[in-house]
């Protein structure tokens, strides 16, 4: 019932991936049983993660299909004396350690009319809810089943004022739809006896349930309200902020579902919950783009070098991917003014440098051209205005030691680049951050670059991915339009792949 995040993809692999493997079928059911904190949006993520992920659902349901049967169900409970009104306030019966319901010896003729006095509004919020005769395995007595809540329901409207608890719903409803295996994380595994103790309260088929821990990811919250609060204090944009672990922001960040998946098969099934470096989900996407992004060339901080004794051919075809013989290509233009990264270019190349050097030529690469520095114009403030250079083709040339990516006749793009959001592993650890998940957030999460890219990728739909050569894994965002294409980086090259 929210934005899902990396650890719903582990639940998501281990449910369609349990159905497939024993021929059978997995829901997709929303918990809408609490009217106030349903967003149609949300639901609408769901399903379509779900579907990014390569998933398809069987069947889509709402628990408030089931709001009839869930009434006579509890019904059923209150006529075998195993529920009762009660009329204790939420601060009374907070706790385990909460004294004994006054009301839990009523009749069940009271209990009866009661509860269709709550179903009829007769009741304030807060005054009146129904109770489970059941002591949780984690000790809490008592639970509640059903309570009052004068809010309109997405789904049902204004049918109902009183609302089932998740507790009360999730095994019922299972049973209802015939489920055979109800998957969920460890920290449902106290609740395991109550959900069959509820099954077997009302003579229905009780399905099992299984339980595995929970996925972590480190540096990062997942939860629906710490997000929330994010948003709010304007520390990211929306749930999907690719600087967040849900599954929307990863979405736009660049990840490729087949890539989260893999990552999820690596983690596998364990009982206990596991906390994992976010550097490994990022090994399984750069593993998954390395054989599908196609490479293009994009100068981050561009210097401008004008080849002064040369007349290039106009365009050239560069494969996609250059160590493929068979590789598909694209046009780049090729002119007398091209642009290199600052970060190719230093006054002076010592024995371990290879790139270029006012006494160190360098290669271009795709172009088979070799430049030489001829003078550096520099502006009135020291910094370079343009490089002048001479150029060789390659076979005339003496060896360069290296080859540098460039762009020509360019198109202006932006390209967003995103650094961990938190500075502990667990930033909701008050051990560790005493003054709360907010006071842990990183500064200059975000820093927005102008570049220059090669004029082919113009046009380019949203989360197409690249690999800009050299750089890094990008994808569109989706905040690009027809006349400004915006890259977010989803994930360095190699740690080992440094420039010399």
């Amino acid at each position: 019932n929210s934005i899902l995040h990396i650890g719903h993809a582990k639940a998501i692999n281990i449910n369609f991936g349990y159905a497939k493997a024993h021929n059978g079928v997995c829901f997709l059911r929303y918990d809408d049983t609490n009217p106030e904190k349903e967003e149609e949006r949300f639901f609408r993520s769901i399903k379509d993660m779900v579907e990014w992920l390569g998933y398809t659902p069987y069947k889509i349901t709402h628990s408030s299909d089931y709001f009839n049967e869930l009434y006579e169900f509890a019904v059923v409970l209150i006529k075998k004396g195993l529920a009762y009104v009660c009329h204790q306030t939420a601060e009374e019966v907070k706790g385990f350690d909460a004294p004994p319901s006054p009301y839990r010896e009523r009749s069940v003729a009271i209990n009866l009319a009661l509860f269709e006095d709550m179903k009829n509004g007769m009741f304030a919020e807060g005054e009146a809810t129904l109770r489970m005769n059941i002591t949780l395995e984690e000790g809490k007595k008592d639970p509640v089943a059903y309570r009052v809540r004068y809010v309109p329901h997405p789904k049902q409207g204004s049918k109902w004022c009183i609302y089932p608890t998740y507790d009360f719903t999730h095994c019922l409803v299972d049973s209802l739809e015939d489920i055979t295996h109800s998957m969920c994380t460890k920290e449902f595994q106290n609740r395991r006896s109550s959900y069959y103790w509820l099954c077997d309260s009302v003579d229905t088929y009780v399905p099992v349930q299984w339980e595995y821990g929970r996925l972590n990811m480190a540096y990062t919250v997942v939860s629906k309200r710490k997000i929330a609060k994010l948003i709010e204090e304007k520390i990211v944009e929306d749930w999907d902020d690719p600087r967040l672990f849900t599954l929307p922001a990863l979405r736009r960040r660049g990840f490729p579902p087949e890539a989260v998946n893999d990552f999820c098969v690596r983690m596998g099934i364990t009982g206990a919950t596991i906390i994992v470096e976010p550097e490994m989900l990022e090994a399984c996407v750069r593993d998954r783009l390395n054989l599908t992004a196609p490479r293009t060339m994009v100068v981050m901080d561009p210097i401008k070098v004008v080849l002064k004794n040369y007349t290039p051919v106009g365009s050239l075809d560069v494969p996609d991917f250059p160590s493929d013989p068979n590789s598909p290509t694209h046009k780049v233009a090729f002119r007398n003014i091209i642009y290199i990264d600052q970060d190719d270019f230093r006054e002076s190349a010592d024995k371990d440098y290879k790139r270029f050097a006012k006494n160190q030529p360098v290669g271009l690469r795709h172009a088979g051209v070799v430049i030489t520095v001829q003078d550096v114009v520099l502006r009135s403030d020291g910094s370079i205005d343009c490089i002048n250079v001479k150029a060789e083709n390659v076979a005339d040339a003496r060896k360069p030691k290296g080859f540098i990516h460039w762009v020509s006749d360019p198109l202006d793009v932006e390209v967003r680049l995103y650094e961990k959001l938190f500075k502990h592993k667990n930033p909701e650890d008050q051990t560790q951050v005493p003054n709360g998940f907010l006071s842990d957030c990183n500064d200059n999460t975000l820093t927005v670059k102008r570049a220059l890219a090669d004029k082919y990728m113009k046009g380019s739909k949203p989360l197409t991915q690249y690999q800009f050569e050299r750089v890094g894994f990008f994808a569109v965002d989706t905040d690009s339009t027809t006349d400004k294409l915006v890259f977010n980086r989803t994930v360095t090259l190699k740690e080992d792949n440094k420039k010399t």
